[in-house]
C-alpha cells in the first residue's frame, strides 16, 4: 500500500510551505496519522514535527440529458499537511 498519493500543489499549499514550512500531501483514506508520518521521512528523509489530516466527502453532481438525469460522483479524498521540524526543507520537484 502506498500511503502518500501526490504533493498537493496550490496557491493555497505553497502559501502554507512559505509562511509556516507545511507541506499538502494527497495520502490514502486509509492511512493513519503515523503511517504518514513514517512515509514523508522515508520518502524525503525529512524529520516531520506535525501531522494534520482531513478527509473530503466525495462531491455528488446531477445534470439532466436527453437520457434523463445523470447522476455521478467523485472519489473521497484524504488530506494530510506536513509540517517539518526546524530547518528542514522538502523539494517537491525533485522526488527520489
Amino acid at each position: 500500500m502506498s500511503v502518500i498519493i501526490k504533493p498537493v500543489i496550490s496557491e493555497k499549499a505553497n502559501y502554507l510551505t512559505d509562511l509556516r514550512g507545511a507541506y499538502s500531501f494527497l495520502v490514502d483514506t486509509k492511512a493513519n496519522k503515523i503511517q504518514i508520518k513514517k512515509a514523508v521521512e522515508a520518502t524525503y528523509g525529512v524529520k516531520v514535527a506535525d501531522v494534520r489530516t482531513m478527509i473530503y466527502a466525495p462531491k455528488v453532481s446531477s445534470k439532466y440529458t436527453k437520457k434523463g438525469l445523470q447522476v455521478g460522483k467523485t472519489n473521497k479524498l484524504k488530506k494530510a499537511v506536513i509540517t517539518l521540524a526546524e530547518g528542514e526543507v522538502i523539494d517537491i520537484f525533485a522526488v527520489n
